[in-house]
């Protein structure tokens, strides 16, 4: 066989052997992607209405059974978008259990409530949603069941 005046001959050396190593790790590491330990997220957006009329101000959380929420805050028209980790990122898919705190807080000792309490906490809001798909219209329906909005004084001395 006859060789180019140009090619050199390369004897294997413990450098080239570490060299070869680094490289094949840095193409290993890089073509792994960001594998991040996350599970996949669908974005999630849509609205809050309580009683057929928009919640513009508060917060909405979405809680699956064994994994991070997903939350999103309340703003014009009821509309919000979910974020696990990211802005907008969304939710994992599957069943979650949703609470919507609706509050604003006024003054230091005043909280105005534009929906009921009992929707903030997971045991007494008595909602759920299923989530399998990105969607830009999910609609969550409160009710007042006769009651309206409130302000609640609060004690700010914490006595």
């Amino acid at each position: 066989m006859k060789r180019s005046p140009h090619a050199r001959e390369v004897k294997p050396t413990v450098n080239n052997g570490i060299r070869r190593a680094v490289i094949t790790s840095l193409i290993l590491i890089l073509s792994g992607g960001c594998g991040d330990g996350r599970p996949q997220l669908v974005p999630v957006s849509g609205r809050v209405l309580i009683d057929g009329q928009p919640v513009e101000c508060g917060n909405i959380r979405f809680t699956p059974k064994d994994y991070r929420a997903a939350s999103g805050k309340l703003g014009a028209g009821g509309r919000f978008e979910l974020t696990t980790y990211e802005a907008g990122d969304g939710c994992i898919p599957g069943k979650h259990a949703v609470t919507v705190n609706a509050r604003e807080i006024i003054s230091p000792d005043s909280i105005r409530w534009h929906a009921p309490k009992k929707y903030c906490d997971l045991q007494t809001a008595d909602l759920e949603i299923e989530i399998e798909e990105p969607t830009d219209s999910v609609e969550i329906e409160l009710t007042w069941a006769g009651g309206k909005p409130f302000v609640e004084t609060v004690d700010s001395t914490g006595d």
